[in-house]
């Protein structure tokens, strides 16, 4: 076989947590990420928010220049539990819409530490792929 046919990832959905108290390593790795999704030009999908590790990712990402899609519920948009959303913004119905859109709006996924949304999300996408 000739060339490489490894698929070349151009999108990435990450979940992680919101939680304004923050691990120091974590929210280093969470910048790195954010960083290197910048350098590679990969375009970032995520829940949605500002705060936490996921607000790490996504600004650091944004800034750097990656395109940034935030998918969030319109109760969690309206509620404003989420802060602000980073990057472009798509509102959906239902939490289980987004976790549906996401999934429809990536080649691959990471995930960083969080709660137990974040372990219900990694757990969707596992048994849905």
């Amino acid at each position: 076989m000739v060339g490489n046919s490894a698929r070349q990832i151009k999108i990435i959905c990450v979940f992680c947590g919101t939680n304004p108290r923050k691990n120091e390593k974590f929210v280093e790795a969470a910048n790195n990420l954010g960083r290197v999704l910048a350098k590679r030009n990969i375009y970032l999908v995520y829940g949605g928010s500002n705060l936490g590790l996921v607000g790490c990712v996504s600004t650091v990402a944004h800034v750097g220049g990656s395109q940034v899609l935030g998918i969030i519920s319109t109760a969690l948009a309206e509620g404003n539990f989420i802060g602000k959303i980073v990057g472009e913004e798509l509102r959906v119905p239902t939490i289980q819409d987004r976790t549906w859109k996401m999934l429809d709006n990536f080649d691959a996924f990471i995930a960083l530490p969080g709660g137990i949304r974040t372990l219900e999300e990694n757990f969707q996408i596992v048994s849905w792929t």
